[in-house]
Protein backbone atom coordinates (compact mmCIF):
# COMPACT_ATOMS: atom_id res chain seq x y z
CA UNK A 1 0.00 0.00 0.00
CA UNK A 2 1.67 2.75 -1.06
CA UNK A 3 1.44 5.87 1.66
CA UNK A 4 2.76 9.67 1.62
CA UNK A 5 3.78 11.46 4.28
CA UNK A 6 3.88 15.05 4.77
CA UNK A 7 5.83 17.53 6.79
CA UNK A 8 6.98 21.13 7.43
CA UNK A 9 3.92 23.05 8.10
CA UNK A 10 3.21 25.61 10.50
CA UNK A 11 2.60 29.60 11.48
CA UNK A 12 4.52 31.41 10.11
CA UNK A 13 4.19 35.26 9.60
CA UNK A 14 3.76 36.88 6.28
CA UNK A 15 7.34 37.56 4.00
CA UNK A 16 8.64 34.22 6.05
CA UNK A 17 9.47 30.80 4.86
CA UNK A 18 8.78 26.67 4.75
CA UNK A 19 9.60 24.00 3.11
CA UNK A 20 7.21 21.37 2.98
CA UNK A 21 8.30 17.26 2.27
CA UNK A 22 6.22 14.85 0.81
CA UNK A 23 7.99 10.93 1.30
CA UNK A 24 6.20 8.24 -0.49
CA UNK A 25 6.60 4.89 0.98
CA UNK A 26 7.74 1.47 -0.68
CA UNK A 27 5.09 -0.20 -2.71
CA UNK A 28 5.46 0.68 -5.83
CA UNK A 29 7.09 0.52 -9.00
CA UNK A 30 7.72 3.91 -10.30
CA UNK A 31 6.54 7.50 -9.18
CA UNK A 32 5.69 9.88 -12.04
CA UNK A 33 3.95 13.20 -11.51
CA UNK A 34 4.05 14.90 -8.38
CA UNK A 35 1.88 18.04 -7.21
CA UNK A 36 0.95 19.88 -4.58
CA UNK A 37 -2.18 21.26 -3.71
CA UNK A 38 -4.05 23.37 -1.20
CA UNK A 39 -7.41 24.09 0.62
CA UNK A 40 -8.25 27.55 2.13
CA UNK A 41 -11.52 27.66 4.07
CA UNK A 42 -14.27 28.12 1.75
CA UNK A 43 -12.49 27.66 -1.26
CA UNK A 44 -12.04 24.50 -3.41
CA UNK A 45 -8.78 22.94 -4.10
CA UNK A 46 -6.42 24.33 -5.86
CA UNK A 47 -2.98 22.90 -7.85
CA UNK A 48 -0.42 24.85 -6.73
CA UNK A 49 2.50 22.95 -8.45
CA UNK A 50 3.60 19.95 -10.06
CA UNK A 51 6.46 18.23 -11.28
CA UNK A 52 7.07 15.40 -13.81
CA UNK A 53 9.44 12.25 -13.66
CA UNK A 54 12.22 14.33 -15.31
CA UNK A 55 12.26 17.29 -13.62
CA UNK A 56 9.87 19.65 -15.61
CA UNK A 57 7.62 22.09 -13.28
CA UNK A 58 4.43 23.65 -13.27
CA UNK A 59 3.05 26.36 -10.95
CA UNK A 60 -0.64 28.67 -10.28
CA UNK A 61 0.27 31.86 -11.11
CA UNK A 62 -0.39 33.09 -7.11
CA UNK A 63 2.54 31.24 -6.28
CA UNK A 64 4.86 31.93 -9.22
CA UNK A 65 8.19 33.69 -8.47
CA UNK A 66 7.77 32.68 -4.53
CA UNK A 67 7.36 28.95 -4.40
CA UNK A 68 9.78 25.91 -5.81
CA UNK A 69 8.32 22.31 -5.77
CA UNK A 70 11.46 19.77 -6.70
CA UNK A 71 11.85 16.40 -6.21
CA UNK A 72 14.68 13.67 -5.15
CA UNK A 73 13.97 10.38 -7.19
CA UNK A 74 16.32 8.49 -4.68
CA UNK A 75 14.04 9.14 -1.63
CA UNK A 76 10.84 9.23 -3.42
CA UNK A 77 10.36 12.73 -2.02
CA UNK A 78 8.93 15.82 -3.35
CA UNK A 79 9.51 19.15 -1.77
CA UNK A 80 7.77 22.61 -2.12
CA UNK A 81 9.94 25.46 -0.94
CA UNK A 82 7.57 28.63 -0.25
CA UNK A 83 9.21 32.00 0.25
CA UNK A 84 7.62 35.59 1.02
CA UNK A 85 4.72 33.67 2.33
CA UNK A 86 1.33 35.78 2.29
CA UNK A 87 -1.81 35.42 4.45
CA UNK A 88 -3.53 34.12 1.29
CA UNK A 89 -1.55 31.05 1.05
CA UNK A 90 -3.06 30.17 4.49
CA UNK A 91 -4.65 26.43 3.56
CA UNK A 92 -3.86 22.80 3.97
CA UNK A 93 -1.46 21.80 1.53
CA UNK A 94 -1.95 18.11 0.28
CA UNK A 95 0.49 16.00 -1.40
CA UNK A 96 -0.41 13.66 -4.33
CA UNK A 97 1.76 11.43 -6.45
CA UNK A 98 1.28 9.17 -9.60
CA UNK A 99 2.26 6.19 -9.07
CA UNK A 100 2.30 3.35 -11.19
CA UNK A 101 2.42 -0.07 -8.47
CA UNK A 102 3.52 -2.55 -11.32
CA UNK A 103 5.82 -2.46 -14.42
CA UNK A 104 3.58 -1.17 -17.38
CA UNK A 105 0.59 -0.99 -15.40
CA UNK A 106 -2.11 1.98 -15.16
CA UNK A 107 -0.55 5.45 -13.09
CA UNK A 108 -3.19 5.60 -9.78
CA UNK A 109 -3.59 8.75 -7.86
CA UNK A 110 -2.27 8.48 -3.92
CA UNK A 111 -3.04 11.59 -1.24
CA UNK A 112 -1.14 12.72 1.34
CA UNK A 113 -3.04 13.22 5.02
CA UNK A 114 -2.26 16.83 4.54
CA UNK A 115 -0.36 19.80 6.53
CA UNK A 116 -1.58 22.77 7.73
CA UNK A 117 0.87 26.16 6.77
CA UNK A 118 -0.88 29.25 8.28
CA UNK A 119 0.44 32.99 7.46
CA UNK A 120 -0.39 35.26 10.19
CA UNK A 121 1.28 38.34 12.04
Amino acid sequence: QVQLVESGGGLVQPGGSLRLSCAASEGFFSVDTMDWYRRAPGNQRELVASITSDGSTNYADSVKGRFTISRDNTKNTAYLQMNSLKVEDTAVYYCRIGARVVSGGSIIGYWGQGTQVTVSS
